[in-house]
């Protein structure tokens, strides 16, 4: 087996053990961008010398004895909205074509023995479910490069996926690290909103964004998320108070577990292979004692159009601050300062951006803002009662993903309702705060992946993390795609 075929958690005990070195480990996974990025597409940035010297360093220090942490020489890939200190962060537009942040992400610092390999793809400034909305290129899905990854975070799932990065970091505002997950057959977890800090990541909706990793098997994931959780001072939203190590108290034991199904998920619009897949694996669970009941979710028909209301808003008041005046792209000609914002923004967004800043300034109008806004608010509060009660008789509910397998680049391109309609399954996690994980549960007639969709209440990740890994005992993990 090559070392990029192989999970962190053996990979860091190889590394701890000097069976294998940082370095060693760094060029086996560039060896391995090299031959497949250009089917894949997966990186937006490449930084090849600064890994090498990383991993050099890191090795360095472990011959010296010195103590560090479990992922130290790990190459790890991030999304391209997360802040990198002297890294180029694009967020995939015009806008930061040549943005080098002076500053690092709280997430990057807590990671600082990790090696990165580069910034990875992504729907512009997050706002899209397939990152064809990317200004540089489409990201292509290792398992069928005619169809898409999935997004926002689609570089960040394919990276995995492909064996381009060991882990990853993704950002999760209505499903962007679980669809992708889904459509790439790995591992991405939805951490509870404030138990990771947005210190640095480009906002999009501040109340809904969170970043969150990717990995090919669940405690890849649940050691990322040990390192990355913590209060911030510098996110006010962070929360106070002390998490586990997800990874080292990871228990395959599901005895007396209740699993929860809501009917609105197993609907109308979702595809019979995707439905029965997700059954059949909360059978497993079932065979391993597990307890399953139908539960019920009455505002989920609401909770797209709440989503999309609330998310456009918080653009329209967040991409405010890329005018052409202080950072970023701004227009070669103008007449003065107006047209030169008109300009800017006209050529520096893409389409997608383009269309939620003219959605989110709409609702938030004068004479529009209670007829819309305030209802979506109304429902976003019905949507986490509604969760809040079930949790009360059920510790888990199990859902798909998305709807579908990975569709064909360009197949949804001209129909944003349709496009909008994967997040069906994601978005209402976001909108109550809550966990939740993509696991693959199943692969279609052309080898392509479904995932399973567990959510879990408030700072529930290590029974989440728990549930997800006793499946995972139970069937396999990962099946690397064939490049």
């Amino acid at each position: 087996m090559e070392l990029f075929e192989r999970n962190a958690c053996d990979l860091s005990e190889m590394i701890k053990n000097k069976e294998i070195s940082s370095a060693e480990l760094t060029k086996s996974v560039f060896d391995r961008i090299k031959a497949v990025e250009g089917k894949v597409d997966a990186y937006l940035t490449l930084d090849e010398e600064n890994a090498m010297k990383k991993a050099a360093e890191i090795d360095e220090k472990l011959a010296k004895g010195e103590e560090l942490s479990p992922l130290a020489g790990i190459p790890v890939g991030i999304k391209d909205n997360i802040s990198t200190k002297g890294l180029r962060t694009t967020c995939a537009s015009k806008m930061l074509g040549n943005y080098v942040p002076p500053f690092n992400a709280t997430v990057m610092n807590k990671l600082d023995d990790i090696v990165v390999t580069g910034k990875l793809n992504m729907d512009e400034f997050a706002m899209g479910s397939s990152t064809e909305n990317s200004h540089f290129k489409p990201t292509k899905n290792p398992f069928d490069t005619e169809r898409i990854p999935g997004g926002s975070s689609g570089g960040s799932a394919a990276a995995v996926a492909a064996r381009e990065a060991i882990v990853t970091l993704g950002s999760d505002t209505g499903g962007s690290i679980r669809q992708p997950a889904s459509y790439c057959g790995v591992v991405g977890l939805k951490p509870t909103y404030g138990s990771v800090s947005r210190y640095g990541l480009v906002a999009f909706a501040s109340s809904l964004d969170q970043i969150g990793p990717l990995g090919m098997c669940v405690k890849d994931v649940a050691m990322v998320q040990s390192a990355i959780v913590g209060h911030d001072k510098y996110d006010a939203t962070s929360s106070y108070r002390e998490y586990p190590d997800f990874a080292a108290d990871l228990k395959a034991d599901v005895k007396g577990l209740r699993i929860g199904i809501p009917k609105e998920y197993f609907g109308e619009g979702i595809d019979p292979f995707v439905k029965q897949s997700v059954m059949n694996a909360v059978k497993e669970l079932e065979k391993q004692g597990a307890t399953v009941k139908e539960i019920s979710l009455p505002s989920t028909d609401y909770a797209l159009s709440s989503y999309y209301i609330i998310s456009s808003a918080e653009a329209s008041s967040n991409l405010a601050r890329f005018d052409g005046v202080r950072y970023g792209f701004r227009a070669e000609e103008y007449d003065g300062l107006v047209d030169m914002y008109e300009r800017t923004r006209s050529e520096g967004f893409g389409d997608e951006v383009k269309r939620r800043i003219m959605l989110g300034t709409f609702v938030l109008s004068s004479g529009f803002y209670d007829a819309y806004y305030k209802k979506a608010k109304l429902v976003q509060k019905r949507i986490m009662q509604e969760f809040a009660s079930q949790f009360a008789d059920v510790d888990v509910i199990a859902t798909p993903t998305v709807p579908s397998t990975a569709f064909k680049i360009g197949e949804n391109t001209d129909d944003p309702l349709k496009m909008y309609a994967n997040d069906v399954c994601t978005v209402t996690v976001n909108i109550a705060g809550l966990p939740a994980i993509s696991i693959p549960c199943a692969y279609d007639d052309k080898g392509l992946p479904v995932g399973m969709q567990l959510i879990g209440g408030k700072f529930t990740e290590q029974r989440l993390l728990n549930t997800a890994y006793a499946y995972e005992q139970l069937v396999g993990g990962f099946k690397m795609p064939e490049l």
